[in-house]
């Protein structure tokens, strides 16, 4: 079973006789470190279930750039403004390393739940689950410290400190890095 057969089936409860028509539309596809999934300005085309990796996902603004997240293994990746409603994203996705996806086009993502009526209600979940996660990431950053903040990404993700440039952690937890290097010293005290 794929990674994303797993995830469908542990994450969605999707039973296991009806997970393989639903991967069946997905593709393994690669990104090179430093390739684009997405940029800025253009309509994302694809949805895609994260198998190894790593991928920045940024705006920027006349003043900095602003990392929204950074997406590794086991997490969907696409814009939703783009693959839902048609609009041109905000946000550009970056490879930091080399990643390999399971992917499904817009075309085949729109047409799917013609082939399997279980996709409505899987796609309900997985917006939702989205939602979810932004809401969750908005109410931190507004009711938690730096520090607070800093440790939670330490619990949740800490293997993202060695993999990827400081700078961006700082920006995706809604601090400086003068900030986050201090929080760091800190912890090591």
């Amino acid at each position: 079973m794929t990674e994303l057969a797993q995830y469908i089936n542990g994450y969605f409860g999707v039973p296991k006789e009806e997970i393989a028509g639903i991967t069946s539309f997905f593709q393994l596809t690669t990104l090179a470190k430093g390739e684009y999934f997405l940029k800025a300005g253009r309509i994302c085309d694809k949805l895609s279930f994260h198998k190894s990796g790593l991928l920045r996902i940024y705006a920027t603004t006349a003043e900095k750039e602003i990392t929204q997240w950074i997406s590794s293994q086991g997490y969907f990746v696409t814009d939703l403004a783009g693959i839902i409603f048609d609009k041109p994203s905000k946000w550009n996705i970056v490879a930091l390393a080399d990643c390999e996806f399971y992917t499904i086009d817009k075309k085949d993502y729109n047409n799917i739940g013609q082939h399997l009526p279980q996709w409505h209600l899987l796609e309900k979940l997985f917006i939702a689950r989205c939602f979810n996660l932004m809401e969750d990431r908005v109410f931190n950053l507004l009711s938690m410290t730096a520090e607070q903040r800093y440790k939670a990404m330490q619990e949740q993700h800490g293997e993202l400190f060695n993999q990827v440039p400081l700078q961006y952690l700082a920006s995706m937890m809604g601090m400086t890095p003068e900030t986050l290097s201090r929080l760091r010293r800190k912890a090591q005290l």
